[in-house]
């Protein structure tokens, strides 16, 4: 990954620009979204009451699990890239939301269907801190296993979504499950842990889980009847989203399409230094929070305010995120 410039993005970036994530700057392009309505406050320190949130998609039984959470200061090297933070603060004003610092959850997601426990992304692990790594705090809370757990779906390659693959000792989090992501994603994972100067951390990791790994390709139906890649490429070379269905209902799993419940939804036109490519990863933002908003699709945004469940709507000219 390559490191963030600013010093002083607390521990998210320090991490970031350390292990497993891989974030490139460029020039924002303007742009305008209506005012946002009152928005859900920011998710507080999690107590253990708190580590899971239990829910259905159709006849799926689905587990949010609080991995921790993670902040950025309003400094323009994350979040509006290019901008002021007066900009980006008037944003999260109008919507009732702190100006100086952007909070970002974290929250994998566990589908039981039939005999398979599916998880989606693994959280971060030693990557983060003790402010996130709680994905087995979380699913112990919710009754479950790691050996339990059957499918791990990795949306991208960052260290805040595979760095609770392996545990503290290096070893796999959870012996039983195959590793499914992209081909490109995997090929770009594993061609920068064998880069000079590479983390060893990330080579270690990459090392484990090998004989897990199995790839696919955008679109892929992973799961029949219930588990479908959706091509969401930008914010990395193989970033994929996660379509999850039974019956007639349906839950799409962005991964990091979107990162802020208001700014990414607000101005999803805003460069996010997060992103590798910014203009494929802004141009696929705006035109997947068109389609969820025409379509009413049920959204879990693993970012969002915990649980990060809800759906992106219109309002005037503009879209917001209203949450369950």
């Amino acid at each position: 990954m390559m490191r963030i410039r600013t010093a002083a993005l607390s521990l998210l970036a320090v991490a970031l620009a350390t292990t497993l994530a891989a974030c490139d700057r460029q020039n924002p392009s303007a742009g305008a979204a209506a005012p946002a309505p009152e928005a859900a406050a920011e998710a507080p320190a999690p107590a253990a009451s708190e580590a899971f949130h239990a829910f259905a998609i159709g006849s799926l039984q689905a587990t949010a699990l609080r991995d921790g959470t993670l902040s950025v200061p309003n400094d323009n090297a994350v979040f509006g890239v290019g901008l002021t933070p007066q900009e980006v603060a008037d944003v999260l004003a109008a919507a009732g939301q702190p100006t100086d610092t952007l909070h970002l959850s974290v929250q994998p997601l566990l589908v039981r269907a039939g005999e398979r426990v599916l998880l989606f992304d693994t959280g971060a692990g030693r990557n983060m801190g003790d402010g996130a790594g709680k994905l087995g705090e979380a699913l112990a809370a919710a009754g479950v296993a790691p050996d339990q757990v059957t499918d791990i779906f990795i949306s991208h390659a960052h260290g805040d979504h595979i760095g609770g693959l392996v545990d503290a000792q290096g070893a796999l989090a959870f012996p039983n499950a195959t590793v499914r992501m992209t081909a490109q994603e995997w090929d770009d994972l594993r061609a920068r842990a064998g880069a000079e100067g590479a983390n060893p951390a990330q080579a270690a990791l990459v090392a484990a889980i090998t004989p897990k790994v199995e790839t696919f390709a955008a679109g892929a139906e992973l799961v029949p009847g219930v588990v479908q890649a959706v091509e969401a490429t930008g914010h990395t070379v193989g970033h994929a989203a996660y379509r999850i269905t039974s019956g007639s209902d349906t839950l799409l799993y962005v991964g990091d399409s979107m990162h802020h419940h208001v700014v990414s939804v607000q101005r999803p036109e805003w460069t996010i230094s997060f992103d590798r490519d910014a203009d494929a990863g802004r141009e696929r933002r705006q035109a997947l929070l068109a389609q969820l908003a025409d379509s009413g699709e049920r959204v879990y945004a693993v970012h969002f305010p915990f649980p990060g469940l809800g759906r992106i709507e219109r309002q005037g000219e503009g879209l917001v995120w209203v949450a369950e």
